[in-house]
C-alpha cells in the first residue's frame, strides 16, 4: 500500500501523523511511505530522519494526496488559503486520523460526498474496552488544561490574579474538574501537584471511588448533577471540562446562566470543545488567539491543545496508532476490520455512507451499518 503523510495545515498544529520509526515499520513490510517535505519539522523531525527509515520525500501536499492510498494524519481534513484537503480526497481513499464528526456537519457531508473511508482514531476500541487511540492525547490535553488554566488566571491574561497553588499563609486556588476520565484524572494530577484545592465531579461512582482511592483527602469527589455543579462553580477559580461520550456531541453541563455563579476572572478550559464542548458558552479557538471573555469569565477553547507540545504528542500518538495502521496497510480495510477487534467502530464513513450511529444522530443524516465486519 502507498501511505501518505502530509503536513498538517490546521492553524498552529505542529504534530505529524507518523514518526520515522513508524515509517520503518511500514517499509519493512513492503509498503511505500510518502512524506511531504518538512512535515515533521514542527515536531523536531527532519526529512533526513524519514529518508533513513525508507520514506520518500515529496514536495507538496498535492503529491501526497494524489498518490496516497492511505493518508495518515493527526487532525481532520480542513481547507485554507494554502490547500484544500476536502478537494484533495479521492474515492476509495483511506483517511486515518482524528475526525470528531459529531459537531462538524460540513466535514461529515464532505467525507460522505468524497466517497472515502474515514477511520477516526477517537472511536477505535481496545480489546478490553476503552479508546486506546484517544488516551494519549487525552493525557496530554488533561495535563495541559491545568497549565493553560493557571496561566489564564494571571491578571495580565484577564484572570482574577490567583496562583493555583497559593503560598504559605495564602489559600490555594480551587480547580473544579467535570469528568473523571483520562482527561480529568490527568488534570487532577497536575492540579494536585501545583497544590490547588481539587474537586472532581463524575456520574460514575466507580470513577469517583478510584479517584478517592488514589488521592484520598487531596481531592473532593462529588456526583455530577446540576446541584453539585452549581455548588462547585461558586468555589471554582479554574473549571476544566473533561466530559466524553464516544463519537457523540458533549452535553452542555454548564449553561450560560450558570456563569453568573462563578467569580469574575475565573477560567474555563473546555477540553471537550472538539466534541462541541461541555460548557454552553465555549467555542473552538486557536493557540494564536486562545481565549475570550463572556460574562466576566475567561474561556480557553483551543481544540488541538496537544499540538503545542508537538514532539511529545507525536511520539505518544504514533505509539497508539501504528499497530492499527500496520493492520490496515497489510490487509486492507475489510480484512483488517474482520481480523481486528475494535477497529470496526473506528470506521465512521465508508464509501458514501455514514457508518457511526452517534454521529448520524448528531448530524441528522441516515446511518448505514458497515457491510462487513
Amino acid at each position: 500500500m502507498i501511505v501518505g503523510v502530509p503536513t498538517e495545515i490546521k492553524p498552529q498544529e505542529y504534530r505529524v501523523g507518523l514518526v520515522p520509526s513508524g515509517v520503518k515499520a511500514l517499509t519493512s513490510r513492503g509498503h511505500r511511505v510518502l512524506v511531504q517535505e518538512g512535515a515533521g519539522l514542527g515536531a523536531g523531525l527532519t526529512d533526513e530522519e524519514y529518508v533513513r527509515q525508507g520514506a520518500e520525500i515529496v514536495p507538496d501536499a498535492a503529491a501526497v494526496w494524489a498518490s496516497g492510498e492511505m493518508i495518515i494524519k493527526v487532525k481532520e481534513p480542513v481547507r485554507n488559503d494554502g490547500f484544500d484537503e476536502y478537494a484533495a480526497m479521492r474515492p476509495g481513499q483511506l483517511l486515518y486520523t482524528y475526525l470528531h464528526l459529531a459537531p462538524a456537519p460540513e466535514l461529515t457531508h464532505q467525507l460522505v460526498k468524497a466517497d472515502v473511508v474515514g477511520i477516526a482514531y477517537e472511536t477505535i476500541e481496545g480489546r478490553g474496552g476503552g479508546l486506546p487511540l484517544l488516551v494519549p492525547m487525552s493525557e496530554v490535553a488533561g495535563r495541559m488544561s491545568v497549565q493553560a488554566g493557571a496561566t489564564c488566571l494571571e491578571k495580565p491574561r484577564g484572570g482574577r490574579g490567583v496562583l493555583l497553588g497559593g503560598v504559605p499563609g495564602v489559600e490555594p486556588g480551587v480547580a473544579v474538574i467535570v469528568g473523571g476520565g483520562i482527561v480529568g484524572r490527568n488534570a487532577a494530577k497536575m492540579a494536585i501537584g501545583l497544590g490547588a484545592e481539587v474537586w472532581i465531579l463524575d456520574v460514575n461512582l466507580d470513577t469517583l471511588r478510584y479517584c478517592d482511592d488514589i488521592w484520598g483527602s487531596r481531592v473532593k469527589t462529588m456526583m455530577s448533577n446540576r446541584v453539585n455543579i452549581e455548588k462547585a462553580l461558586r468555589r471554582a477559580d479554574l473549571l476544566v471540562g473533561g466530559v466524553l461520550i464516544p463519537g457523540a456531541k458533549a452535553p452542555h453541563l454548564v449553561t450560560r446562566d450558570m456563569l453568573a455563579l462563578m467569580k469574575e476572572g475565573s477560567v474555563i478550559v473546555d477540553v471537550a470543545v472538539d466534541q462541541g464542548g461541555c460548557v454552553e458558552t465555549t467555542h473552538a479557538t486557536t493557540h494564536a488567539d486562545p481565549t475570550y471573555v463572556i460574562d466576566g469569565i475567561v474561556h480557553y477553547g483551543v481544540a488541538n491543545m496537544p499540538g503545542a507540545v508537538a514532539r511529545t504528542s507525536t511520539f505518544a500518538l504514533t505509539n497508539a496508532t501504528l499497530p492499527f495502521a500496520l493492520r490496515l496497510a497489510d490487509l486492507g480495510v475489510e480484512e483488517a476490520v474482520k481480523a481486528t477487534p475494535g477497529l470496526a467502530p473506528g470506521v465512521n464513513v465508508y464509501r458514501g455512507k455514514l457508518t457511526y450511529q452517534a454521529v448520524a444522530e448528531a448530524i441528522g443524516i441516515p446511518y448505514s451499518p458497515l457491510p462487513f465486519g
